[in-house]
């Protein structure tokens, strides 16, 4: 039997997609050592490796954009635009080089997420599509309107092409896909123990006094880190090199350690909305304080799964800019649905992909 080859694509947006694509692609690998992953984005290499630690194959290729944002929140929609629109007319050279790497490299299987263009693709290349996500940027940009609607329609067409969806927690319908598959929680999982962490960064602080800050590969700009000066007695966790140099600021400068690593050591996890912290938190049952992003589709279904599924509070924007953080020591709401969700997501996918490689 030829050795199982799959191509990996991988969204141009942020950190998250490449974060929970890489832990279940590293669940591939403990299944199935010799399979050959090729993973296709421009997300950096270290990123990568900080969560999927086995050889692969990184072609730095974008296959779409996402959304162009100068930080975790603050979106350029006009340059956005114009980049789906490059992508969109460079569809077919796309799809012409990528269909010859897949033929020259024996790819067997494209998972997606969640590029439109995958699904082109791997249509045209004859081998099946899949694509796992809790959203398609066909929700984001038809929320936005005017030329953005005619985007969505672009991309919605695509993902019909798509051969299965594995639908991850905190999504929308994602009715463009024909054949849906619901998943539990995807994510990384600590790779050192509470101890190890504790001494190596210097950690002191119970676990009732220290909170983890982590606003998404972008930062945040303006967080209001003097309210931190108010709490001496607490440890802040922070991976935002721009942030000041208090003494209750543990700055993480190590990129081979990750959010999810910290979590066991924290009372809560201050963050922006965002699918793969809010399921690592779920994952290792730590409460969210977050804040409510209305601009983008994605956030209210994200707000709306952590109230649903997990302890945690939800700030108004002048509360997280303006207030004093006192909800830092005020107890979190539990979680509305009493039955936790599955955090069986990367196994259940890692499982089929095996399966499905060694099929023919």
């Amino acid at each position: 039997m030829p050795q199982p080859i799959l191509y990996a694509a991988v969204t141009n947006h942020g950190f998250g997609h490449a974060t929970r694509t890489a832990s279940m692609l590293a669940e591939v690998k403990r299944i199935c050592p010799e399979v050959v992953i090729i993973l296709v984005t421009a997300a950096s290499r270290p990123l990568l490796e900080s969560y999927f630690r086995e050889d692969f194959i990184h072609r730095p290729k974008p296959l779409d954009i996402g959304v162009v944002q100068a930080d975790s929140l603050t979106m350029d929609k006009p340059a956005t635009l114009e980049k789906l629109k490059q992508i969109r007319d460079q569809e077919a050279t796309t799809i012409a080089g990528e269909v010859a790497f897949i033929r020259q490299n024996r790819v067997q299987l494209v998972i997606g997420d969640i590029p439109p263009l995958a699904a082109s693709i791997a249509r045209a290349a004859n081998i099946p599509c899949w694509m796992v996500s809790n959203f398609g940027w066909d929700f984001i940009y038809r929320d936005w309107g005017g030329e953005f609607v005619e985007m969505a329609d672009w991309i919605g067409e695509r993902f019909s092409w798509c051969d299965r969806l594995y639908r991850l927690p905190f999504h929308e319908a994602m009715s463009a896909f024909p054949n849906i598959i619901d998943i539990g929680l995807t994510g990384g999982a600590p790779l050192y123990s509470p101890d190890e962490m504790r001494q190596r960064f210097k950690i002191t602080a119970p676990v009732e006094r220290t909170a983890l800050l982590t606003f998404g590969g972008l930062g945040l700009n303006q967080v209001p880190y003097h309210n931190l000066e108010r709490f001496p007695d607490w440890q802040f966790i922070n991976f935002d090199q721009q942030a000041p140099e208090l003494p209750n600021i543990v700055k993480i400068t190590d990129r081979r350690v990750r959010p999810v690593d910290f979590m066991p050591l924290c009372s809560q996890v201050v963050s922006k909305p965002g699918y793969s912290t809010f399921a690592e938190a779920c994952r290792m049952n730590v409460p969210v304080v977050t804040i409510p992003r209305d601009d983008f589709a994605e956030g209210p279904v994200l707000t709306e799964g952590i109230r649903k599924y997990n302890r945690h509070r939800v700030l108004t924007p002048t509360e997280f800019f303006e207030g004093d953080w006192n909800f830092l020591q005020e107890p979190p709401y539990p979680p509305e649905q009493p039955e936790p969700l599955p955090k069986d997501g990367n196994e259940v996918v890692a499982r089929a992909i095996v399966e499905y490689l060694h099929s023919d």
